[in-house]
């Protein structure tokens, strides 16, 4: 894409991976891409001396009343030169065209994001598939809710570019804060995002997900749990129709967003085994993210255990 504004990209990680490889060389002579990570044990400094141009890497430091990925973020926002901002992530495909598809969809909608599948890698994360599609990705779309993954914006499409940053720094997610602070329109374009890896890690990430739709919105959460209980107890008493329901409804889902994988059939095992799961991230009092252990009391008290 010619002539597209000069560009800071906001990449959190801690390790150079190929998305940071991707998205380097995606870049013009005017963007810069500023690879945010805590401090100097991070393996990303061994990269240091030989980056590719118009990379930087930026040490946020240790988070302190925050998560990780926020206190990156909120370091890149302060570090950035340019008035149009790019977010991504370091866990999914960067195609060569990525960035001038955003671009070019910024132009035509103002601030946009595309929204993740994501793909499970151990039994529990696979089951719960098809939540996800329906949870997450329809969610996300359906609400024009922000992807921290692939999400375009320009400073002054900020509501308070200055409180997003010192929000940043009390919170733990990103995407519901960015969602909050701009209004974006979410592209039916999806990018796959592997999860998972252990059961384990598959809990812990349920626990930071039900905690975060229920401290960004708890009205809408109580609304949907009550919702949920009802069909709980419909698709025990009711279990053939109700399979059917289900799995049309995730086979649907799937077709609008070109997801090919037979997970759909999953369906009715995944809701069923996402009310318990949901029971218990709501009782957990802690989740490990990045290696760190949180308390998130409310949307802005957080604790950092370790």
């Amino acid at each position: 894409m010619t002539g597209r504004p000069p560009t800071s990209v906001i990449l959190p990680a801690v390790t150079w991976t190929d998305a940071c490889t991707e998205v380097a060389d995606q870049l013009t002579a005017r963007d810069e891409l500023l690879v945010v990570h805590d401090g100097d044990a991070d393996p990303v400094t061994e990269r240091r001396g030989d980056l590719p141009a118009n990379v930087e890497l930026v040490a946020a430091g240790e988070p302190d009343g925050c998560s990780g990925k926020a206190n990156a973020v909120a370091a890149g926002m302060e570090a950035a030169a340019h008035e149009r901002v790019v977010w991504t992530d370091d866990d999914f495909h960067h195609p060569p065209d990525w960035l001038d598809r955003l671009h070019a969809d910024y132009e035509a909608r103002g601030p946009v994001s595309e929204v993740p599948v994501f793909v499970g890698q151990d039994p529990l994360a696979v089951l719960l598939e098809p939540v996800y599609v329906v949870g997450g990705t329809l969610s996300t779309y359906a609400n024009d809710y922000a992807w921290g993954g692939a999400v375009a914006f320009e400073r002054s499409d900020l509501d308070d570019e200055a409180a997003l940053v010192d929000r940043l720094h009390r919170s733990v997610s990103d995407d519901g804060l960015l969602t909050d602070a701009v209004d974006v329109t979410t592209l039916r374009r999806t990018r796959l995002v592997t999860v998972g890896g252990t059961v384990r890690e598959t809990l812990e990430r349920h626990v930071r997900f039900t905690q975060l739709v229920h401290r960004h919105d708890p009205r809408g959460t109580a609304v949907s749990t009550v919702a949920v209980l009802i069909a709980f107890v419909l698709a025990l008493c009711f279990p053939l129709p109700s399979a059917v329901v289900l799995t049309a409804l995730a086979g649907a889902a799937y077709a609008r967003f070109g997801v090919a994988s037979p997970t759909f059939l999953l369906a009715y095992p995944s809701f069923l085994a996402s009310v318990p799961l949901g029971t218990y991230a709501h009782l957990r009092r802690t989740f490990v993210w990045g290696g760190r252990r949180y308390r998130w009391r409310s949307k802005f008290d957080v604790e950092v255990r370790d």
